[in-house]
Protein backbone atom coordinates (compact mmCIF):
# COMPACT_ATOMS: atom_id res chain seq x y z
CA UNK A 1 0.00 0.00 0.00
CA UNK A 2 3.10 2.36 0.97
CA UNK A 3 4.35 1.31 -2.25
CA UNK A 4 1.64 2.69 -4.23
CA UNK A 5 1.07 6.08 -2.63
CA UNK A 6 4.45 6.51 -3.31
CA UNK A 7 4.51 5.73 -6.89
CA UNK A 8 1.13 8.33 -6.93
CA UNK A 9 3.14 11.09 -5.19
CA UNK A 10 6.05 10.70 -7.62
CA UNK A 11 4.04 10.85 -10.54
CA UNK A 12 2.00 13.52 -9.35
CA UNK A 13 5.30 15.81 -8.84
CA UNK A 14 6.35 14.53 -12.44
CA UNK A 15 3.22 15.76 -13.80
CA UNK A 16 3.36 19.02 -11.64
CA UNK A 17 6.90 19.95 -13.25
CA UNK A 18 5.57 19.25 -16.99
CA UNK A 19 3.02 21.78 -16.57
CA UNK A 20 5.50 24.18 -15.13
CA UNK A 21 7.73 23.06 -18.91
CA UNK A 22 4.47 24.32 -20.72
CA UNK A 23 3.50 27.10 -18.90
CA UNK A 24 6.93 28.48 -19.83
CA UNK A 25 6.76 27.64 -23.07
CA UNK A 26 3.26 29.17 -23.57
CA UNK A 27 4.56 32.58 -22.14
CA UNK A 28 7.64 32.57 -23.78
CA UNK A 29 6.43 31.94 -27.32
CA UNK A 30 2.37 32.25 -27.48
CA UNK A 31 0.91 35.48 -26.61
CA UNK A 32 -1.72 35.41 -23.95
CA UNK A 33 -3.19 38.65 -25.36
CA UNK A 34 -3.75 38.95 -29.36
CA UNK A 35 -3.20 42.34 -30.80
CA UNK A 36 -6.67 44.25 -31.85
CA UNK A 37 -7.49 45.93 -34.74
CA UNK A 38 -7.48 49.50 -34.05
CA UNK A 39 -11.49 51.30 -34.66
CA UNK A 40 -9.26 54.51 -34.80
CA UNK A 41 -7.57 53.61 -37.73
CA UNK A 42 -8.32 55.57 -40.88
CA UNK A 43 -9.07 52.80 -42.59
CA UNK A 44 -12.06 52.03 -40.33
CA UNK A 45 -13.07 55.79 -40.76
CA UNK A 46 -15.97 54.82 -42.70
CA UNK A 47 -17.61 53.63 -39.36
CA UNK A 48 -17.57 57.29 -37.77
CA UNK A 49 -19.55 60.27 -38.44
CA UNK A 50 -17.52 63.28 -39.46
CA UNK A 51 -18.44 66.95 -37.27
CA UNK A 52 -21.59 69.12 -38.90
CA UNK A 53 -20.48 71.16 -42.25
CA UNK A 54 -20.34 74.87 -42.16
CA UNK A 55 -23.55 76.76 -43.83
CA UNK A 56 -20.98 79.96 -44.49
CA UNK A 57 -17.55 80.31 -45.81
CA UNK A 58 -15.48 80.23 -42.25
CA UNK A 59 -14.17 84.09 -41.47
CA UNK A 60 -10.53 84.70 -42.38
CA UNK A 61 -8.01 84.85 -40.37
CA UNK A 62 -5.57 87.08 -40.25
CA UNK A 63 -2.27 86.24 -41.84
CA UNK A 64 -0.59 89.74 -42.54
CA UNK A 65 0.00 92.89 -40.58
CA UNK A 66 -0.74 95.69 -43.00
CA UNK A 67 1.79 98.21 -40.68
CA UNK A 68 4.53 95.78 -41.45
CA UNK A 69 3.27 95.53 -45.56
CA UNK A 70 3.26 99.42 -45.68
CA UNK A 71 7.20 99.51 -44.23
CA UNK A 72 8.07 96.82 -46.79
CA UNK A 73 6.62 98.51 -49.47
CA UNK A 74 8.40 101.64 -48.32
CA UNK A 75 11.90 100.03 -48.10
CA UNK A 76 11.03 98.12 -51.46
CA UNK A 77 10.27 101.02 -53.63
CA UNK A 78 11.01 104.10 -51.82
CA UNK A 79 8.01 105.84 -51.25
CA UNK A 80 4.52 105.98 -49.28
CA UNK A 81 1.85 103.91 -50.27
CA UNK A 82 -0.91 106.17 -51.18
CA UNK A 83 -4.58 105.69 -49.91
CA UNK A 84 -6.87 104.58 -52.91
CA UNK A 85 -9.16 107.03 -54.75
CA UNK A 86 -12.77 106.04 -55.08
CA UNK A 87 -14.05 104.82 -58.54
CA UNK A 88 -17.15 106.43 -59.85
CA UNK A 89 -17.80 108.43 -56.51
CA UNK A 90 -18.11 104.39 -54.41
CA UNK A 91 -16.60 105.22 -51.27
CA UNK A 92 -15.90 102.19 -48.99
CA UNK A 93 -17.51 102.83 -45.71
CA UNK A 94 -15.25 104.09 -43.03
CA UNK A 95 -16.26 100.98 -40.97
CA UNK A 96 -14.84 98.53 -43.05
CA UNK A 97 -11.07 96.73 -42.54
CA UNK A 98 -9.15 93.94 -44.21
CA UNK A 99 -9.57 90.77 -42.44
CA UNK A 100 -6.60 89.91 -44.49
CA UNK A 101 -4.33 91.97 -43.20
CA UNK A 102 -5.70 94.93 -41.12
CA UNK A 103 -5.76 97.72 -43.39
CA UNK A 104 -8.46 100.37 -42.93
CA UNK A 105 -10.97 101.62 -45.11
CA UNK A 106 -8.51 104.52 -46.52
CA UNK A 107 -6.96 101.68 -48.40
CA UNK A 108 -9.54 99.70 -49.53
CA UNK A 109 -11.56 99.65 -53.23
CA UNK A 110 -15.19 98.91 -53.13
CA UNK A 111 -14.46 96.46 -55.88
CA UNK A 112 -18.14 95.55 -57.23
CA UNK A 113 -19.45 98.75 -57.12
CA UNK A 114 -21.87 98.55 -53.90
CA UNK A 115 -22.66 94.63 -54.06
CA UNK A 116 -20.50 93.96 -51.33
CA UNK A 117 -17.21 92.80 -52.73
CA UNK A 118 -14.05 95.02 -51.68
CA UNK A 119 -10.79 95.06 -52.26
CA UNK A 120 -7.46 95.68 -50.05
CA UNK A 121 -4.23 97.00 -51.87
CA UNK A 122 -2.20 96.79 -49.09
CA UNK A 123 -2.25 93.02 -49.50
CA UNK A 124 -4.19 92.54 -52.67
CA UNK A 125 -6.98 90.05 -51.43
CA UNK A 126 -10.87 90.20 -51.86
CA UNK A 127 -13.28 89.64 -49.45
CA UNK A 128 -16.66 90.55 -47.89
CA UNK A 129 -17.68 93.06 -45.40
CA UNK A 130 -20.14 90.36 -43.51
CA UNK A 131 -20.37 86.70 -44.52
CA UNK A 132 -22.58 85.69 -47.05
CA UNK A 133 -25.89 84.51 -46.76
CA UNK A 134 -25.91 80.22 -46.84
CA UNK A 135 -26.60 79.14 -50.49
CA UNK A 136 -29.51 76.35 -50.26
CA UNK A 137 -27.60 72.83 -51.05
CA UNK A 138 -23.68 74.61 -50.43
CA UNK A 139 -21.57 73.61 -47.65
CA UNK A 140 -18.34 74.08 -46.78
CA UNK A 141 -15.87 71.64 -44.81
CA UNK A 142 -15.58 72.51 -41.15
CA UNK A 143 -11.24 72.28 -41.61
CA UNK A 144 -10.14 73.63 -44.48
CA UNK A 145 -13.32 75.99 -45.56
CA UNK A 146 -13.25 74.76 -49.23
CA UNK A 147 -17.08 74.31 -51.33
CA UNK A 148 -17.95 70.36 -50.49
CA UNK A 149 -18.29 68.49 -53.44
CA UNK A 150 -21.70 66.10 -54.37
CA UNK A 151 -20.81 62.91 -54.69
CA UNK A 152 -23.24 60.41 -54.68
CA UNK A 153 -27.11 60.30 -54.62
CA UNK A 154 -28.55 57.50 -52.14
CA UNK A 155 -32.52 57.18 -51.94
CA UNK A 156 -32.70 59.38 -48.66
CA UNK A 157 -29.55 61.15 -48.62
CA UNK A 158 -26.92 62.51 -50.48
CA UNK A 159 -23.08 62.74 -49.86
CA UNK A 160 -21.15 65.71 -50.20
CA UNK A 161 -17.07 65.34 -49.96
CA UNK A 162 -14.52 67.38 -49.65
CA UNK A 163 -11.57 66.78 -52.24
CA UNK A 164 -8.80 69.16 -51.44
CA UNK A 165 -5.82 68.03 -50.83
CA UNK A 166 -4.30 70.12 -48.83
CA UNK A 167 -7.40 69.65 -46.51
CA UNK A 168 -5.87 69.21 -42.51
CA UNK A 169 -8.20 66.70 -41.86
CA UNK A 170 -7.02 64.53 -44.90
CA UNK A 171 -3.12 64.79 -44.10
CA UNK A 172 -4.04 63.88 -40.99
CA UNK A 173 -5.45 60.99 -41.80
CA UNK A 174 -3.26 59.85 -44.13
CA UNK A 175 -0.19 60.76 -41.90
CA UNK A 176 -1.73 58.10 -39.28
CA UNK A 177 -1.95 55.03 -42.23
CA UNK A 178 0.85 52.55 -41.26
CA UNK A 179 3.11 52.11 -44.24
CA UNK A 180 1.64 48.58 -45.11
CA UNK A 181 -2.24 50.46 -45.20
CA UNK A 182 -0.65 53.22 -47.31
CA UNK A 183 0.72 50.72 -49.63
CA UNK A 184 -2.85 49.15 -49.72
CA UNK A 185 -4.35 53.06 -50.20
CA UNK A 186 -2.66 53.93 -53.43
CA UNK A 187 -3.91 50.77 -55.15
CA UNK A 188 -7.72 50.80 -53.38
CA UNK A 189 -8.32 53.73 -52.31
CA UNK A 190 -11.67 53.10 -52.15
CA UNK A 191 -11.30 50.96 -49.33
CA UNK A 192 -10.47 53.90 -47.02
CA UNK A 193 -12.04 57.30 -46.25
CA UNK A 194 -9.42 59.42 -45.89
CA UNK A 195 -11.91 63.05 -46.95
CA UNK A 196 -14.51 64.48 -45.03
CA UNK A 197 -18.04 63.92 -45.77
CA UNK A 198 -20.95 65.11 -44.93
CA UNK A 199 -24.81 63.43 -45.24
CA UNK A 200 -27.31 65.61 -46.12
CA UNK A 201 -30.74 64.00 -45.53
CA UNK A 202 -33.38 64.46 -47.89
CA UNK A 203 -36.10 63.55 -45.84
CA UNK A 204 -37.42 65.99 -43.32
CA UNK A 205 -38.24 63.14 -40.50
CA UNK A 206 -39.35 65.97 -37.98
CA UNK A 207 -42.31 66.73 -40.31
CA UNK A 208 -43.48 63.04 -39.92
CA UNK A 209 -46.69 62.57 -38.00
CA UNK A 210 -46.20 60.14 -34.49
CA UNK A 211 -49.17 60.97 -33.41
CA UNK A 212 -51.45 59.49 -36.23
CA UNK A 213 -53.23 56.23 -35.54
CA UNK A 214 -52.14 53.00 -37.55
CA UNK A 215 -54.28 51.09 -39.67
CA UNK A 216 -56.82 48.90 -38.53
CA UNK A 217 -58.29 51.39 -35.82
CA UNK A 218 -61.94 50.54 -35.84
CA UNK A 219 -64.99 50.39 -33.44
CA UNK A 220 -65.21 47.38 -30.93
CA UNK A 221 -68.38 45.88 -32.13
CA UNK A 222 -68.60 42.86 -30.00
CA UNK A 223 -70.97 39.89 -32.22
CA UNK A 224 -70.38 36.42 -31.27
CA UNK A 225 -68.08 37.20 -27.55
CA UNK A 226 -67.99 40.34 -25.03
CA UNK A 227 -65.48 42.34 -24.56
CA UNK A 228 -64.38 40.12 -21.25
CA UNK A 229 -63.39 37.40 -24.01
CA UNK A 230 -61.34 40.39 -26.18
CA UNK A 231 -59.35 40.77 -22.58
CA UNK A 232 -58.79 37.20 -22.04
CA UNK A 233 -57.28 36.75 -25.85
CA UNK A 234 -55.06 40.13 -24.89
CA UNK A 235 -53.47 38.35 -21.84
CA UNK A 236 -52.83 35.00 -23.09
CA UNK A 237 -51.59 36.72 -26.57
CA UNK A 238 -49.47 39.64 -24.74
CA UNK A 239 -48.91 38.84 -21.16
CA UNK A 240 -48.47 35.16 -21.43
CA UNK A 241 -46.82 35.42 -24.61
CA UNK A 242 -48.78 32.60 -26.83
CA UNK A 243 -49.62 32.69 -30.32
CA UNK A 244 -52.64 33.17 -31.96
CA UNK A 245 -53.42 29.64 -32.42
CA UNK A 246 -52.10 28.87 -28.72
CA UNK A 247 -54.45 31.68 -27.42
CA UNK A 248 -57.60 30.39 -29.65
CA UNK A 249 -56.90 26.67 -28.28
CA UNK A 250 -56.21 27.76 -24.62
CA UNK A 251 -59.33 29.14 -24.91
CA UNK A 252 -61.78 26.41 -25.92
CA UNK A 253 -59.65 24.36 -23.68
CA UNK A 254 -59.61 26.67 -20.33
CA UNK A 255 -62.79 28.42 -20.56
CA UNK A 256 -64.87 26.49 -22.83
CA UNK A 257 -65.09 29.36 -25.96
CA UNK A 258 -64.56 28.22 -29.26
CA UNK A 259 -63.32 31.78 -30.98
CA UNK A 260 -60.73 31.03 -34.32
CA UNK A 261 -57.37 32.69 -34.20
CA UNK A 262 -58.20 35.05 -37.05
CA UNK A 263 -60.58 36.32 -34.49
CA UNK A 264 -57.79 36.82 -31.85
CA UNK A 265 -55.80 38.57 -34.59
CA UNK A 266 -58.14 41.03 -35.27
CA UNK A 267 -58.93 41.72 -31.43
CA UNK A 268 -55.13 42.02 -30.91
CA UNK A 269 -54.91 44.16 -34.27
CA UNK A 270 -57.93 46.30 -32.65
CA UNK A 271 -56.66 46.44 -29.42
CA UNK A 272 -53.41 48.13 -30.71
CA UNK A 273 -54.65 50.94 -32.80
CA UNK A 274 -56.80 51.71 -29.54
CA UNK A 275 -54.23 51.26 -27.33
CA UNK A 276 -51.48 53.52 -28.96
CA UNK A 277 -52.92 56.99 -28.19
CA UNK A 278 -52.41 56.58 -24.61
CA UNK A 279 -49.34 54.81 -24.48
CA UNK A 280 -47.54 57.62 -26.24
CA UNK A 281 -49.04 60.51 -24.98
CA UNK A 282 -49.07 59.54 -21.35
CA UNK A 283 -46.85 62.01 -19.29
CA UNK A 284 -43.68 59.30 -18.50
CA UNK A 285 -42.18 62.34 -16.28
CA UNK A 286 -38.85 60.97 -17.56
CA UNK A 287 -35.31 61.29 -16.20
CA UNK A 288 -32.59 62.84 -18.20
CA UNK A 289 -31.24 58.92 -18.75
CA UNK A 290 -32.27 57.20 -21.59
CA UNK A 291 -31.08 54.34 -23.53
CA UNK A 292 -31.42 53.14 -26.87
CA UNK A 293 -30.95 50.11 -28.81
CA UNK A 294 -32.43 48.36 -32.05
CA UNK A 295 -33.15 44.50 -32.17
CA UNK A 296 -35.01 42.20 -34.59
CA UNK A 297 -37.23 40.50 -35.78
CA UNK A 298 -38.83 38.42 -39.02
CA UNK A 299 -41.67 38.95 -41.17
CA UNK A 300 -42.53 36.67 -43.88
CA UNK A 301 -39.00 35.43 -42.90
CA UNK A 302 -37.22 38.70 -43.68
CA UNK A 303 -35.41 40.75 -41.28
CA UNK A 304 -36.86 43.67 -39.73
CA UNK A 305 -35.64 45.90 -36.76
CA UNK A 306 -37.29 47.08 -33.71
CA UNK A 307 -35.77 50.23 -32.18
CA UNK A 308 -36.58 51.17 -28.27
CA UNK A 309 -35.30 53.83 -26.53
CA UNK A 310 -36.18 53.99 -22.96
CA UNK A 311 -35.81 55.59 -19.88
CA UNK A 312 -32.74 53.65 -17.99
CA UNK A 313 -33.85 54.77 -14.09
CA UNK A 314 -37.25 54.71 -14.30
CA UNK A 315 -37.56 51.62 -16.56
CA UNK A 316 -40.27 53.18 -19.42
CA UNK A 317 -40.07 52.79 -22.94
CA UNK A 318 -40.77 56.32 -24.41
CA UNK A 319 -39.65 55.48 -28.25
CA UNK A 320 -40.41 52.78 -30.63
CA UNK A 321 -40.49 52.26 -34.36
CA UNK A 322 -40.41 48.84 -36.28
CA UNK A 323 -38.71 49.32 -39.35
CA UNK A 324 -37.46 47.40 -42.59
CA UNK A 325 -34.18 48.68 -42.75
CA UNK A 326 -31.29 49.93 -40.29
CA UNK A 327 -30.97 53.05 -41.30
CA UNK A 328 -31.08 56.62 -39.50
CA UNK A 329 -34.62 57.18 -40.38
CA UNK A 330 -36.72 55.05 -37.88
CA UNK A 331 -33.60 55.65 -35.31
CA UNK A 332 -34.91 59.16 -35.58
CA UNK A 333 -38.18 58.86 -35.46
CA UNK A 334 -37.72 56.76 -32.52
CA UNK A 335 -35.84 59.34 -30.53
CA UNK A 336 -38.36 61.98 -31.36
CA UNK A 337 -40.89 59.83 -30.12
CA UNK A 338 -39.13 59.48 -26.70
CA UNK A 339 -37.60 63.26 -26.85
CA UNK A 340 -41.43 64.26 -27.01
CA UNK A 341 -42.17 62.94 -23.58
CA UNK A 342 -39.71 65.80 -22.17
CA UNK A 343 -42.07 69.02 -21.46
CA UNK A 344 -38.98 71.26 -21.49
CA UNK A 345 -36.19 69.20 -23.77
CA UNK A 346 -32.78 68.96 -21.36
CA UNK A 347 -30.23 69.80 -24.00
CA UNK A 348 -26.63 68.73 -22.84
CA UNK A 349 -28.11 67.54 -19.62
CA UNK A 350 -29.56 64.65 -21.18
CA UNK A 351 -27.38 61.27 -20.99
CA UNK A 352 -28.11 59.41 -24.51
CA UNK A 353 -26.41 56.30 -23.98
CA UNK A 354 -26.34 53.72 -27.00
CA UNK A 355 -24.15 51.48 -28.67
CA UNK A 356 -21.05 52.45 -31.43
CA UNK A 357 -23.23 52.15 -34.39
CA UNK A 358 -23.52 55.25 -37.07
CA UNK A 359 -27.55 55.84 -36.93
CA UNK A 360 -26.90 57.50 -33.33
CA UNK A 361 -24.42 59.52 -34.51
CA UNK A 362 -26.07 60.53 -37.44
CA UNK A 363 -29.17 61.24 -35.84
CA UNK A 364 -27.69 63.82 -33.39
CA UNK A 365 -26.17 65.75 -36.04
CA UNK A 366 -29.92 65.87 -37.26
CA UNK A 367 -31.22 66.79 -33.76
CA UNK A 368 -28.58 69.09 -33.91
CA UNK A 369 -29.86 71.10 -36.60
CA UNK A 370 -32.99 71.48 -34.89
CA UNK A 371 -31.27 73.27 -31.70
CA UNK A 372 -31.75 70.22 -29.90
CA UNK A 373 -28.05 68.90 -28.66
CA UNK A 374 -27.62 66.61 -26.22
CA UNK A 375 -24.84 64.27 -24.63
CA UNK A 376 -24.53 61.38 -26.86
CA UNK A 377 -22.66 58.37 -24.99
CA UNK A 378 -21.64 55.30 -27.26
CA UNK A 379 -20.88 52.53 -25.26
CA UNK A 380 -18.32 50.60 -27.48
CA UNK A 381 -18.47 46.49 -28.24
CA UNK A 382 -19.00 44.14 -25.01
CA UNK A 383 -16.27 44.69 -23.02
CA UNK A 384 -14.99 48.22 -21.06
CA UNK A 385 -12.04 48.99 -23.19
CA UNK A 386 -12.48 52.59 -22.73
CA UNK A 387 -13.39 54.66 -19.58
CA UNK A 388 -16.45 56.25 -21.26
CA UNK A 389 -18.10 52.40 -22.32
CA UNK A 390 -16.81 51.43 -18.35
CA UNK A 391 -18.26 54.39 -16.88
CA UNK A 392 -21.89 54.00 -18.78
CA UNK A 393 -21.80 50.06 -19.15
CA UNK A 394 -24.83 49.91 -16.83
CA UNK A 395 -27.01 52.21 -19.15
CA UNK A 396 -26.30 49.41 -22.01
CA UNK A 397 -27.15 46.64 -19.80
CA UNK A 398 -30.42 47.99 -19.27
CA UNK A 399 -31.78 48.27 -22.87
CA UNK A 400 -29.80 44.76 -23.27
CA UNK A 401 -32.71 43.31 -20.91
CA UNK A 402 -35.54 44.90 -22.42
CA UNK A 403 -34.24 43.14 -25.65
CA UNK A 404 -34.42 40.22 -24.06
CA UNK A 405 -37.79 40.51 -22.78
CA UNK A 406 -38.98 41.37 -25.87
CA UNK A 407 -37.12 38.47 -27.52
CA UNK A 408 -39.36 35.88 -25.37
CA UNK A 409 -42.72 37.60 -26.56
CA UNK A 410 -41.70 37.71 -30.09
CA UNK A 411 -39.67 33.84 -30.55
CA UNK A 412 -43.60 32.38 -30.25
CA UNK A 413 -44.55 33.97 -32.60
CA UNK A 414 -41.77 32.42 -35.10
CA UNK A 415 -41.69 35.82 -37.18
CA UNK A 416 -44.84 37.55 -38.42
CA UNK A 417 -46.67 37.15 -41.31
CA UNK A 418 -47.05 41.07 -41.83
CA UNK A 419 -45.84 44.21 -41.47
CA UNK A 420 -48.90 45.41 -40.01
CA UNK A 421 -48.89 42.29 -37.46
CA UNK A 422 -45.51 43.42 -36.13
CA UNK A 423 -46.81 46.94 -35.37
CA UNK A 424 -49.77 45.95 -33.49
CA UNK A 425 -47.30 43.18 -31.28
CA UNK A 426 -44.70 46.27 -30.65
CA UNK A 427 -47.71 48.28 -29.82
CA UNK A 428 -49.48 45.83 -27.28
CA UNK A 429 -46.02 44.76 -25.81
CA UNK A 430 -45.09 48.62 -25.42
CA UNK A 431 -48.25 48.93 -23.55
CA UNK A 432 -48.14 45.91 -21.42
CA UNK A 433 -44.57 46.36 -20.67
CA UNK A 434 -45.41 49.86 -19.10
CA UNK A 435 -48.55 49.95 -17.97
CA UNK A 436 -49.69 46.35 -16.74
CA UNK A 437 -46.27 43.83 -16.39
CA UNK A 438 -45.05 43.80 -12.62
CA UNK A 439 -41.11 44.51 -12.45
CA UNK A 440 -39.24 43.91 -9.55
CA UNK A 441 -37.88 47.46 -9.80
CA UNK A 442 -41.40 48.94 -8.45
CA UNK A 443 -41.65 45.86 -6.13
CA UNK A 444 -43.77 43.94 -8.52
CA UNK A 445 -46.21 46.61 -9.26
CA UNK A 446 -46.80 48.12 -13.34
CA UNK A 447 -44.02 51.17 -13.92
CA UNK A 448 -46.61 53.37 -14.79
CA UNK A 449 -49.31 53.33 -12.05
CA UNK A 450 -52.58 54.16 -13.33
CA UNK A 451 -55.76 54.96 -10.74
CA UNK A 452 -58.25 53.46 -12.58
CA UNK A 453 -56.46 49.41 -13.27
CA UNK A 454 -55.48 50.03 -9.04
CA UNK A 455 -58.16 48.20 -8.04
CA UNK A 456 -59.31 46.33 -10.90
CA UNK A 457 -59.03 42.72 -9.61
CA UNK A 458 -57.98 40.38 -12.88
CA UNK A 459 -56.00 41.06 -16.08
CA UNK A 460 -58.47 40.84 -18.54
CA UNK A 461 -60.43 43.44 -17.09
CA UNK A 462 -57.47 45.48 -16.62
CA UNK A 463 -56.70 45.50 -20.79
CA UNK A 464 -60.82 46.52 -20.96
CA UNK A 465 -59.94 49.80 -18.82
CA UNK A 466 -56.97 50.82 -20.39
CA UNK A 467 -58.34 50.37 -24.22
CA UNK A 468 -61.76 52.51 -22.30
CA UNK A 469 -59.18 54.86 -21.22
CA UNK A 470 -57.71 55.36 -24.53
CA UNK A 471 -60.82 55.60 -26.44
CA UNK A 472 -61.67 58.58 -23.96
CA UNK A 473 -58.38 60.01 -25.32
CA UNK A 474 -59.11 59.70 -28.39
CA UNK A 475 -62.44 61.35 -28.42
CA UNK A 476 -61.34 64.21 -26.49
CA UNK A 477 -58.60 64.78 -29.23
CA UNK A 478 -61.27 64.41 -31.92
CA UNK A 479 -63.48 67.11 -29.84
CA UNK A 480 -60.83 69.61 -29.20
CA UNK A 481 -59.85 68.97 -33.97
Amino acid sequence: MNSIISVLVAYNQFLFAQIQQLLLFIVKNIPLKSSKYDITSPKYNKLTVDKLPLLVKPEIERTYDYKVLLNNFRIHSGKELKPVKPRKGNITPPDVICPHCGAPSIYIYDNTGGRGQFLCKVCDNTFFKSSPKPKLGVFYCPFCGNILVRKKDRKHFNIHKCVNKNCSFYLENLRKLPPEDLAEYQQDKHKFKLHYIYREFTIDYFRIDLSSLPKGATNLNFRNFSSHIMGLCLTYHVNLGLSTRATARALLEVHGVNISHTTVANYAKTAAALVKPFVDDYDYKPTNYLAADETYTKVKGVRHYVWFVMDALKKSILGYQISNTRDVGPCILAMRMAFSKFKEFPGKALKFAADGYTAYKLAQQQFMLQDMDFNLIQVIGLTNEDPVSEEYRWLKQIIERLNRTFKFSYQITNGYGSGEGSNNHVALFVAYYNFLRPHPYTYWQPLNSIPELESIPNMPAKWQKLIELSQQLILSKQAVC
